[in-house]
């Protein structure tokens, strides 16, 4: 009798890493920003259900939730790929400048602008 020929399942997330990248390290990074990346997603999409209203015929009741957690997460992961929320500064502006300072940087732009339809 013939043997059933056996079948090879193809590999899996995690094999595919370990192939292609061969610095542990390496893929430790990798298995970890599609952690974040799941993180993110997760927290996005309950803040989002969290501020909208779902249609009645999908009969998924209302829920009473408080996003503080959720934001905190959110906020928290997106720190991590560097993203992180503008703050005023005591001027005002969010950028830290003064309104001197800013208004000294548009005239800096101005003349540039100038000088360069001069050329």
């Amino acid at each position: 009798m013939e043997k059933p020929e056996e079948t090879q399942k193809p590999p899996g997330f995690i094999k595919k890493i370990k192939d292609k990248v061969d610095d542990k390290e390496e893929q430790l990074q990798i298995v970890s920003t599609f952690v974040r990346m799941g993180i993110l997603i997760w927290s996005g999409a309950i803040l989002t259900l969290a501020y909208i209203k779902l249609p009645p015929y999908l009969g998924i009741p209302e829920q009473k939730l408080d996003p503080t957690f959720i934001a905190s997460v959110f906020t928290g992961v997106l720190a991590t790929f560097g993203v992180q929320p503008a703050s005023k500064e005591k001027n005002g502006n969010g950028s830290g400048l003064t309104k001197e300072e800013v208004a000294k940087l548009l005239e800096a732009s101005r003349e540039a602008k100038e000088k360069s339809k001069l050329e």
